[in-house]
């Protein structure tokens, strides 16, 4: 009995494992693929709905850059060209990328202050034959790669739930797509709009009339750097951390006992040796230019540009702390104690801005900055989506209806066309399930993509019905010929459907993707699943067998 009606009992058994991930909780994935019931939704099923159908804030901006392509550069002058661009342009050199391949190399430049003119001249001047019509507007598919997950981190540290970050296309131009549902725009906007590079800066006077070579430009716009400090000194800034790159773990930001915001840091072992020894060279590790622990001392005059030694918290080219080391940690500095235990503590002004700092130290640097003027943003208020939410499943059920009456006007008979309207709301019920299991944020473009998967459902069991009742069917032989002739045309048009929507599933183009996935989806299942479903319950109510 099992063994003849074996498709019955296959879509009786994926109809019951979808009624569990809808509404059992538990069965739907995070994005890293594991159990879990957060994500669902707040209503009797365990579905997601995206920023149309929940509300919230989309923004949508390419990354600000120039890219050099088939640059001839080779592999050991990697190094040295950041340097030279960077220097010649007058930007930072983590605003210089260079990706060297097996035969040439990509160069970027990630400044709005940077044109393509300048870029080529200075490729030039380093020694590459580059010219203007060789840069190009935007950046790589690599660095929008890295730009979409330090925004993931960037939205999941801060506490936000639902929020995706993709990349989109628009003829050449790529997007960076953020969707956080339930937040307004200009808090979005304030989470994603920095670039979030964190330096450690190293403040020290030094004495004597001249500025030692390793000296750095001007921090935070106060005049140091080299400039005259107290009793005739000059003082110099030295980046001692670059960017996120030497911090291994970030605490979450506390208070100490004077009330200031504090976030707990611990280097890794790469960076905690290189970070003592630039410590003990420019004296932080004398006790006489740390801190007491009362706090009588001060040594660090940054904020009043009187030098001193101060370690400096720099966010995207602000200072946001500036600080002596304390006289334990200067000892530890001192004894080189510091690379078995390499944590101290950093802050920020503000409770807000140590928030901040807290969640670019977690989430990393862009590796560019987002560019609004060429972007678009959109916000969706919550009873409007929640309006969408509602018309969908009108215009879903509206749909099954319509379907169900052609399909009785057609056959006049309901032993044909009742299995005909389960078995395709079987399919949807499946899908559903499928989007719940995986933790498919629905939108409209999804429910689009459901409504043509009960379209070319039914299209495809009516073909099934077509062929079977063209003349009577008395044996199971007979009736198995005709079902596999109406299923090679199933098949055929099963494989033109996924072959036409694979582009749109893989390529980055927004809303179509969805659509697009929905539909592979859904002709996957009533191929597999359903269609040969059907065909065996019709076999068992025209045959004897």
């Amino acid at each position: 009995m099992i063994r003849d009606n074996w498709r019955i009992v296959l879509l009786v058994v994926f109809v019951v494992v979808a009624g569990l991930a809808l509404f059992v909780p538990g069965f739907g994935v995070d994005d890293g693929g594991n159990a879990t019931a957060t994500n669902a939704t707040s209503g009797p099923t365990n579905l997601q709905f995206g920023l149309e159908l929940s509300g919230g804030t989309r923004i949508r901006a390419p990354l600000v850059g120039l890219t050099a392509e088939n640059v001839n550069v080779p592999p050991n002058q990697q190094a040295n060209l950041t340097g030279s661009v960077a220097e010649d342009l007058g930007v930072s050199p983590t605003d210089v990328q260079v990706r060297v391949g097996n035969e040439s190399a990509t160069v970027e430049v990630f400044s709005e202050n940077v044109s393509q003119g300048q870029f080529a001249s200075a490729l030039q001047r380093a020694g590459y034959n580059t010219t203007r019509d060789d840069i190009r507007t935007g950046v790589t598919e690599e660095t929008d790669e890295s730009a979409v997950e330090v925004l993931e981190n960037k939205i999941s540290e801060s506490g936000l739930t639902g929020g995706t970050v993709q990349t989109v296309s628009s003829g050449d131009q790529s997007y960076i797509q953020i969707e956080v549902p339930n937040q307004n725009r200009s808090e979005v906007r304030d989470l994603v709009a920095d670039q979030g590079q964190v330096q450690t800066v190293a403040y020290f006077t030094v004495e004597g009339n001249r500025t030692p070579s390793y000296c750095e430009g001007p921090v935070g716009g106060n005049g140091s750097g080299g400039g005259g400090g107290e009793g005739g000194a000059n003082t110099c800034n030295v980046t001692v951390l670059q960017s996120q790159d030497g911090f291994q773990s970030v605490g979450t930001v506390q208070r100490d006992q004077q009330g200031q915001p504090i976030v707990p840091v611990t280097l890794t072992e790469q960076a905690a040796r290189p970070f003592t020894q630039a410590m003990q060279r420019y004296g932080f590790a004398d006790a006489a230019n740390a801190s007491s622990r009362q706090g009588q001392v001060r040594t660090c005059n940054f904020e009043t540009g009187g030098g001193g030694h101060c370690l400096l918290t720099v966010r995207d080219g602000e200072v946001v702390y500036a600080a002596s080391v304390t006289q334990g940690l200067a000892r530890q500095f001192a004894t080189g104690s510091f690379v078995n235990d390499p944590g101290y503590q950093t802050s920020a002004g503000n409770a807000s801005e140590a928030q901040n700092l807290q969640v670019d130290l977690q989430a990393g640097a862009l590796p560019a900055p987002l560019n609004f003027d060429q972007g678009t943003s959109q916000y969706i208020l919550p009873s409007v989506a929640q309006r969408f939410k509602g018309l969908s499943l009108v215009t879903g059920l509206v749909a099954v209806l319509a379907v169900a009456g052609v399909v009785f006007v057609r056959y006049r008979e309901l032993r044909v066309a009742i299995p005909m309207v389960i078995t395709a709301l079987a399919e949807v019920f499946i899908l559903l399930g499928f989007s719940s299991a995986v933790g498919l944020a629905l939108d409209l473009s999804h429910i689009a993509g459901f409504i043509a998967v009960i379209g070319t459902g039914v299209d495809d069991l009516v073909i099934i019905a077509d062929e079977i009742l063209q003349s009577e069917v008395k044996t199971g032989r007979v009736f198995q010929s005709r079902f596999r002739r109406a299923f090679w045309v199933i098949g055929a048009a099963a494989a033109t459907t996924i072959i036409a929507m694979s582009p749109l599933a893989v390529l980055s183009l927004g809303d179509l993707r969805g659509f697009a996935i929905v539909t592979i989806v859904g002709v996957l299942i009533g191929v597999l699943i359903t269609r040969p479903a059907y065909g065996n319950v019709l076999r068992r109510l025209l045959t004897d067998t």
